[in-house]
C-alpha cells in the first residue's frame, strides 16, 4: 500500500464574510491540500443557528476560480435539497469550471429545522430519506456514465435524461457520507467511488467491515472505493494554553459554539490519526472554522501530512 496520504480541509461557510472564505480556500490550495470541502446547509449547524451561512455549490464555484489543484466537493450534499438530475448538471458544470476537480458529495440529510424553514420535503423518516438517496445515486451514476438515464421512479421521475456536455473527468467521482449499516453502506457498495465516515477507531473499523460485507454481497471490489476520514476541527499549537484560548475565540465567533474539540501539537495529531491509516483511510480532512486559523492550516500541510506519511510507511 502506498504511503501517500491525501489531506483535505472543510472550510466552514458559517459566520464569515465571502472574501475571507474564498481566500481561505485559495490558501489551502497554495499549501498543497488535496481536497477542499464545503458544507451543504442553509442554517449554521454549530452554535446559534440564527446566523449567516453561504450556499454550498456556489461556494465551490467561487473556490474554483482561485484554485488550481485541490478537488472540490460538498461534505456532503443534502439529497433532499435538490433534484438529483439537477445535481449532476451542477456537478458537471463545476467539473468544467475547475478543469476536472469536482467531486459529487451526497448524503441523506439530517437537519430538519432548515428543511421546515425553507419548505423542503424532509421525508417521513431516516429510512425514507435513505431510500430516496439510493434511487438518487443510481440515477446520478447512470447520468454520469451513460448517454441517457432514467430514474427508478419510486421518488424521482427523470426519463431518458441526457447530461450534455459530459463531465471534464473521464469518471466524475461520487462520494457518499454516512454509516447506516442496512441502507447507506449498501448504497455505497453499489455506486460510490468514495465513502466518508468519522468517529472513534473501533466504530470506524466496524463500519469498514460492514462495507466490505456489502461489497461482497453486491459483487463489488471494495478497493474501488476510496475511504475518507472526518478528522473534525482542530487547533495546532505547541502551547496548550494558547490553543485553548484560540479554541474559545473560535467558539465565540461561531455563535457560541464549543469551538474545535481537538487541540495539540502536530506530533499528537499524527499519533491520534495514524491508526486509521492501517484501516485503509489514506484521505483525511480537517475542519477549519471562521475566523480561519492560518497557523493550524499551515502546520497541517507542513507538519501533520509528512508525519502521517512517515507513519504510513513505517
Amino acid at each position: 500500500m502506498t504511503n501517500k496520504v491525501k489531506l483535505g480541509v472543510l472550510i466552514w461557510s458559517q459566520y464569515t464574510e465571502w472574501q475571507p472564505l474564498q481566500q481561505a480556500g485559495a490558501r489551502a490550495d497554495e499549501l498543497g491540500f488535496d481536497s477542499l470541502w464545503a458544507w451543504d446547509h442553509l442554517y449554521p449547524i454549530s452554535g446559534d443557528w440564527r446566523g449567516p451561512i453561504f450556499e454550498g455549490y456556489l461556494t465551490l464555484a467561487g473556490w474554483a476560480a482561485v484554485t488550481k489543484r485541490a478537488t472540490l466537493g460538498l461534505m456532503v450534499g443534502a439529497n433532499t435539497f435538490r433534484n438529483p438530475a439537477l445535481v449532476v448538471k451542477t456537478a458537471t458544470t463545476l467539473d468544467h469550471m475547475s478543469s476536472g476537480r469536482a467531486v459529487l458529495g451526497i448524503g441523506g440529510a439530517w437537519f430538519e429545522r432548515e428543511h421546515t424553514a425553507y419548505g423542503l420535503d424532509f421525508g417521513t423518516s431516516p429510512g425514507d430519506r435513505l431510500n430516496r438517496l439510493d434511487e438518487a445515486v443510481e440515477l446520478m451514476r447512470g447520468m454520469l456514465d451513460n448517454e441517457t438515464a432514467s430514474a427508478r421512479g419510486d421518488y424521482y421521475h427523470a426519463q431518458e435524461i441526457r447530461n450534455d456536455p459530459r463531465p471534464f473527468q473521464p469518471r466524475l467521482p461520487i462520494l457518499i457520507g454516512g454509516g447506516g449499516e442496512r441502507k447507506t453502506l449498501k448504497t455505497v457498495a453499489k455506486y460510490a467511488d468514495a465513502w466518508n465516515i468519522g468517529g472513534e477507531l473501533e466504530r470506524v473499523r466496524h463500519k469498514e467491515e460492514v462495507l466490505r460485507r456489502w461489497c461482497d454481497e453486491v459483487g463489488r471490489d471494495h478497493t474501488q472505493i476510496e475511504r475518507t476520514l472526518q478528522g473534525g476541527a482542530i487547533v495546532l499549537r505547541n502551547d496548550e494554553a494558547e490553543a485553548r484560548r484560540e479554541t474559545a475565540a473560535i467558539g465565540r465567533h461561531n455563535g457560541g459554539s464549543r469551538g474545535p474539540e481537538t487541540v495539540g501539537t502536530p506530533e499528537q495529531i499524527v499519533e491520534q490519526f495514524a491508526p486509521y491509516l492501517e484501516l485503509g483511510f489514506r484521505h483525511i480532512y480537517f475542519d477549519l472554522p471562521a475566523p480561519f486559523d492560518m497557523e493550524t492550516l499551515e502546520r497541517l500541510a507542513n507538519e501533520v501530512r509528512p508525519g502521517l506519511e512517515a507513519a504510513a510507511s513505517g
